[in-house]
């Protein structure tokens, strides 16, 4: 080893200094005892295993290093992709707008035989249009919903059925509703455009047979479903014990836009559910049904009053609905400037029992009576009697498929219905059974 190397040539050198003169003869020397490693050979040997050591530590240092460097790079170039990611394109754009839209549809079909006739003062009975048998589309609904955010929405449901209630070549498309939707809480929610009345889809609701035959007060033309104008509604307490809705509006339904210059229509309804399964409901309507405006004078206000009750569950359904009205057929108008006030006022009421029984979830017997008395003071003998039976197969929760017979008697005078115009002098009948559809998607 080198340290070995330079301490022998140290020791060598110190032996020759320490000779004698020419001449002199030396001492005697004792022969060197055979040398042994000592501790600054262990500390050399230390020092360089330290460095070694070192040497290696700092190579896994600098390999580690790289590994971060090239870990980070990593790092860096994901980070890079979600923030591309995350930018608006138009295929995600796309995506999210199909996401917060909801399309739905519903149809009402029937296959039936109709036989209606009426009967003159003498007794002479004759057939009606009507009569025969034929497939009918009687309603189809198209809607689109989209949400915008948790408190945003807009609706828009179309209506397609065929005019003069099947009989007409033409196909009629009505834009049955168009709103825009602000849900702030479930208390209150409003709407502005065309939407649900506050009294016809509520009692659709608990009726549950509406692709059979229209409610009470919508059969015999004293409401309808939807109207143009702002609606509000919500629900609370709880377990959503109580409910509302009123709406101000045009007053000639959703089928007509009318402008009025000095009025609104205004419906409401209010219920409760103060024990499960029943439900309790009281309504009430006002207004000039978009029969008013600059060249029209109209001389009276229709107004009507409803009210429910209804037992409902998985089994059966019960329920009585009852309405009385005035004026809603007499609000004489004259042209201006010669108007034509009058105090004579004409009062209306009816009522109506449902009720169904599910021997099966797809298997149920229903059946359904209304009496309604149209025009009280201006034709008193005028009355309407109308029933249905039926036995509804669901063969899937979809679908509904039913056996029908609707009967519909009304004496002494017309009366417009949802199935036509119905009455004679004397009276008038309407009978129809055959297979009547629902179709929900």
């Amino acid at each position: 080893m080198k340290l070995k190397f330079v301490a022998s040539l140290l020791a060598g050198s110190a032996i020759s200094l320490s000779a004698p003169a020419w001449g002199q003869q030396a001492p005697a020397q004792e022969a060197p005892e055979p040398t042994t490693p000592d501790a600054s050979d262990d500390a050399a040997d230390a020092t360089i295993a330290n460095a070694q050591a070192v040497d290696d530590a700092q190579a896994k240092i600098e390999l580690l290093q790289q590994q971060v460097e090239a870990l980070q790079a990593s790092i860096d170039q994901i980070k890079a992709q979600t923030m591309k990611d995350d930018k608006p394109t138009f295929a995600s754009a796309k995506a999210s707008w199909a996401e917060k839209t909801k399309i739905s549809g519903k149809a009402f079909f029937n296959v039936s035989n109709i036989s209606q006739s009426h009967t003159d003062l003498l007794g002479n009975t004759t057939n009606d249009v009507q009569e025969g048998t034929q497939t009918e589309l009687k309603r189809f609904y198209l809607g689109v919903d989209h949400q915008f955010d948790d408190t945003f929405s807009a609706n828009v449901t179309t209506d397609f059925r065929y005019g003069a209630n099947g009989t007409s070549k033409d196909v009629l498309v009505y834009v049955k509703k168009a709103y825009l939707q602000a849900k702030f809480s479930p208390a209150l929610v409003a709407r502005i455009g065309a939407a649900d009345l506050p009294w016809v889809p509520f009692v659709e609701g608990l009726y549950g047979y509406r692709f059979v035959e229209n409610t009470l007060i919508d059969r015999t033309k004293f409401g309808t479903s939807a109207d143009w104008g702002v609606h509000l509604g919500g629900t609370f307490g709880t377990n959503n014990m109580f409910s509302y809705a009123v709406s101000a509006i045009n007053g000639a339904g959703y089928k007509t836009l009318s402008r009025s210059s000095n009025t609104i229509d205004l419906e409401g309804r209010v219920s409760v559910n103060p024990v499960k399964n029943i439900t309790l409901g009281l309504g009430g309507y006002s207004g000039k049904l978009g029969k008013s405006n600059e060249t029209v004078n109209t001389n009276h206000r229709a107004t009507r009053w409803n009210a429910v009750a209804a037992y409902t569950d998985s089994r059966i359904r019960l329920g009585v609905e009852y309405f009385s009205a005035r004026d809603w057929a007499n609000i004489a108008s004259a042209p201006v400037p010669t108007p034509a006030p009058t105090t004579i006022h004409d009062d209306s009421d009816g009522w109506s029992a449902f009720g169904s029984f599910a021997f099966t979830p797809k298997l149920t017997a229903f059946g359904r009576y209304d009496w309604v008395k149209p025009s009280k003071d201006l034709k008193p003998l005028l009355n309407d009697q109308y029933f249905n039976v039926g036995l509804n197969f669901k063969p899937i929760d979809k679908i509904d498929l039913a056996l029908v017979y609707k009967h519909d008697r009304v004496k002494n005078g017309t009366l417009s219905t949802s199935n036509g115009v119905i009455g004679g002098a004397d009276e008038g009948k309407y009978d129809e059974v055959g297979i009547f559809g629902q179709l929900a998607f």
